[in-house]
This record gives structure tokens, C-alpha cells and sequence, in this order.
């Protein structure tokens, strides 16, 4: 956020694509767009599409149109899952020529509007140092302070994602101690689904039947707990077959290094041959949800109990 109010105080661009999985910074960065484009009449200025009211020449006409009572206006394509191919021509067609007093905003979380050259904004997870400064800063306004591995373990428990972190963090403020330690976070903290992912993994690589059980016992019973239990062990099945350093196989993979350094200490509990059988498991599985064969959480246990006994 700090790069895109150092670009912004130089010069407003006439497009900025948002993409990323921390759903908070898409919002931060669009206050930032907002001030910086000095937005006045925001019910006049600021116009939002999504699914719900999308539609191709009113986008366009509403681009060119001239701001109401405003130096600029911000029109706001809001995650958009399904982009029309006439909207794609017609919209590369006005980036070459934009009207000057609208500055376009695109929040992306689904990498839809990669076919389009514009300026990008990175709404990804922040590293670790960054984050954790932003957890003394907030708590430090409140008048606590944390220890070291409770701020560990606060990051860990949200996987750090700004905007868990940042809802759990106005949770904390509150706690009767001065100083917040892992106790605190056990007891106030509510684990991010990625989380409990990484524990459910080392339960059933261990073979701990009554830990997984509960842990699964706990979680969601839906598509996204289903989709990181399938990307985490596909992960230890590449990282287990493969050959590159962990800091190449984040990049590959496009997740942390921790992740990676996460996964390979986890998948030395399996054979290859066991986490080949479990990544193809749960591809069969994942047919079987798609097409009504198989209901989620009894795919979900169906699935601990295979792996279990892989």
C-alpha cells in the first residue's frame, strides 16, 4: 500500500487492477485511489458494478461519461466471475483512449482482467515483519502490549491475511491482560480454515485418528475447506517429487516458503507412491461433489478415513 500512495501522489492512472486473496487491502487501496483522486459527490462519483448489475455498453458509457460536481469520478468493476467478450474488446478499446476525469478501479480476486494492460496493485498477503509491526502499532494505540510468540501464533492462526488479522486484533484490545500472550490468542483468536488445514495435515500424517476426527469435527463442512485439504496435499506431492529448493517451489506453487518448508516436513510421513494414491483420491472425490454424487462432509470424513489408512 505504501508503493501505490507513492504512485499516487505522482500521478493518477487512468486504470488500477487489484488483485490478490487479502479481501481487506482491496479496500484500503481503493480509499487511497478515492483521496487521491479528491472524490466529491461519492453517490454521484463513485459507481459500482458487480454480477448483479453488470452489463457491457452501460460499463463503457458510464467510463466516458464526465464526473458531477467533481474533479474526478471512480467507477469500480467489483470481482467480476464472468467477463463477456465483447466487454473485453470494447474495454482494451477505451484503455487506449480514456476519458481523463474517470479513473477506472478493478478488484479481481478471481484473475479475470489479466487480458487488460494497467497498473497493478498487489492485494496479497504482506510478509511477516510487515505484519507484525502492524500488530504492535494497533495494539500499542489500545495501550497493550504482545509477546513474541503469541504474535506468532496470532499470525499463524490467520494465516497471515491483513484482514483477519485486523478483525481479531479489535478482539484483543479488549483482553483484561496488559501484555497479550498465547493463552489470549488461544482462548479469543478464531482459526482461519488454513490453519486448521495445516493441523488436520499433520494429525493424519501421523496417523492420529481421534486428533483428526476432532479437528474435522470443528471445521466447515464446505467447498473451501475441501479446496485447501486438496491444494495442500497436492503440495506435498509436488514438493515430495520434486527437486527445487523450497524458495523455487513458492514461486512455482505461488504460496509462501513456509508453506512449502510446511509441506515437505509433513510429506516425509508418506511414501510418494501413498501421497500419489491420496492426490488422486481426492481428484476422484472432487468429480464426485461436482456432479451430486457425493455430499461434502460425508466426502470430507470419507476422505480422513482413506487417508488415515492410505
Amino acid at each position: 500500500m505504501k508503493t501505490l500512495l507513492q504512485r499516487l501522489s505522482k500521478k493518477i492512472e487512468p486504470c488500477y487492477l487489484i488483485q490478490g486473496e487479502d479481501i481487506l487491502l482491496y479496500d484500503k487501496a481503493l480509499e487511497l485511489i478515492k483521496n487521491a483522486c479528491h472524490l466529491e459527490l461519492e453517490e454521484f462519483n463513485l459507481i459500482k458494478f458487480d454480477d448483479d448489475n453488470f452489463k457491457t455498453d452501460t460499463v463503457i458509457d458510464t467510463l466516458n461519461t464526465l464526473p458531477m460536481g467533481s474533479e474526478k469520478k471512480v467507477v469500480l468493476l467489483k470481482n467480476l466471475t464472468k467477463i463477456p467478450e465483447d466487454f473485453k474488446k470494447k474495454l482494451n478499446a477505451y484503455l487506449k483512449s480514456p476519458q481523463p476525469t474517470t479513473c477506472l478501479v478493478i478488484f479481481d480476486f478471481y484473475n479475470n482482467f489479466n487480458f487488460i494492460i494497467s497498473e497493478k496493485v498487489s492485494a496479497k498477503r504482506l510478509d511477516e515483519p510487515s505484519l507484525s509491526k502492524i500488530v504492535v502499532a494497533e495494539l500499542e494505540k489500545a495501550g497493550k502490549a504482545i509477546n513474541a510468540d503469541a504474535k506468532s501464533l496470532l499470525l499463524s492462526y490467520c494465516c497471515d491475511y491483513y484482514s483477519l488479522i485486523f478483525n481479531e486484533l479489535e478482539k484483543l484490545k479488549y483482553c483484561d491482560s496488559d501484555v497479550i500472550t498465547t493463552k489470549d490468542i488461544e482462548s479469543l483468536v478464531t482459526k482461519e480454515t488454513e490453519f486448521s488445514v495445516f493441523e488436520l495435515s499433520e494429525a493424519l500424517s501421523k496417523r492420529n485418528v481421534e486428533k483428526a476426527v476432532e479437528l474435522l469435527s470443528k471445521m466447515d463442512k464446505d467447498t473451501k475447506t475441501f479446496s485447501l485439504i486438496l491444494n495442500h496435499f497436492r503440495r506435498m506431492f509436488f514438493v515430495a517429487i520434486s527437486k527445487e529448493t523450497d524458495q523455487e517451489l513458492s514461486k512455482e506453487l505461488s504460496v509462501k516458503e513456509f508453506a512449502v518448508t510446511k509441506a515437505r516436513a509433513l510429506s516425509k510421513n508418506f511414501s510418494k507412491i501413498q501421497l500419489k494414491n491420496i492426490y488422486e483420491l481426492l481428484s476422484d472425490v472432487d468429480f464426485y461433489i461436482k456432479n451430486g454424487q457425493m455430499q461434502i462432509e460425508n466426502a470430507l470424513f470419507y476422505l480422513i478415513f482413506s487417508i488415515l489408512y492410505a
